[in-house]
């Protein structure tokens, strides 16, 4: 009745394309209307460079100029939001989750040693502007108590199969 090549389009069809989540959608429109510093809908190479570092892309100029080169359609060395839209799109669809908490976990262990502490976790909340002083019980009771949680090996630390674990929704 129905043919192999019938059923194998079928089954093409069923497996689709992952699709970006709406805040993803939103943080892309977000970074094009930030940097487009003059809004006229359309961006340049610094622009385009610092919105893609704001999506977590940091590229080299050759290779920021060669993407905007690509997606010229004026010649004028500029992109509009459609383009810088769908690289983005295509770009953080391609990311590997796995090197993407490798590459977080390394932004909570500034110093490398393969662990992330206390003193590295008021750090980094006082890097994203938490403002709270480490004296007050309640802030450094709660920094201390997410070490305490995912700290298997009760080094009072938390370590990168720790962290990962915990990013996987397996602790």
């Amino acid at each position: 009745m129905y043919g192999a090549s019938t059923v194998q389009k079928s089954k093409r069809r069923t497996h689709s394309r992952p699709e970006l989540t709406d805040e993803q959608k939103q943080e892309i429109k977000e970074a094009f209307e930030l940097f487009d510093t003059d809004k006229d809908g359309r961006i340049d190479y610094h622009e385009l460079k610092v919105a893609m570092r704001a999506l977590g892309f940091d590229m080299k100029k050759a290779e920021v100029l060669k993407i905007l080169r690509d997606h010229d359609k004026t010649g004028h060395g500029f992109m509009d939001f459609e383009d810088f839209a769908k690289i983005m799109s295509d770009r953080i669809l391609a990311r590997d989750p796995m090197e993407e908490i490798r590459r977080a976990f390394q932004l909570f262990d500034g110093d490398n040693k393969g662990r992330i502490e206390l003193k590295d976790l008021r750090r980094v909340a006082k890097e994203i502007g938490d403002r709270l002083e480490d004296d007050e019980l309640h802030v450094s009771s709660f920094r201390q108590a997410m070490i305490d949680e995912f700290d298997l090996d009760q080094d009072n630390a938390i370590n990168e199969q720790e962290f990962f674990a915990i990013m996987t929704d397996d602790a």
